[in-house]
């Protein structure tokens, strides 16, 4: 179960990121992070930027509302949204997070 915070920025969740792959994808969970394949290289920040317009899209929200909080030279990261709860993240994901 992957487990959301809610802070006062907004919800954070841990990801690992796997990059080069053959499509945009959530496949699976690894431990406490969601495992999540992009077709973007680990280059130049071109697979930060895939991951944050892969969960814009997901979640249904503006680009600036996801940002990368913490990782951003790792596979393993921390995403932050801003502007949904926990449960709305959970839903649109279709995911259950640990009571």
């Amino acid at each position: 179960m992957i487990p959301f915070r809610e802070t006062p920025g907004g919800v954070t969740f841990a990801i690992k990121v796997h990059p080069r792959a053959k499509k945009n994808a959530i496949t699976g969970e690894l431990g406490d992070a969601l495992r999540v394949s992009l077709t973007a290289p680990p280059v130049e920040g071109k697979a930060n930027e895939a991951c944050i317009d892969f969960f814009a899209k997901l979640l249904e929200v503006p680009r600036s509302s996801i940002t990368i909080a913490a990782g951003h030279t790792s596979r393993n990261k921390v995403i932050r949204v801003i502007g949904l709860s926990v449960t709305e993240i959970e839903k649109r994901l279709n995911i259950r997070s640990p009571s």
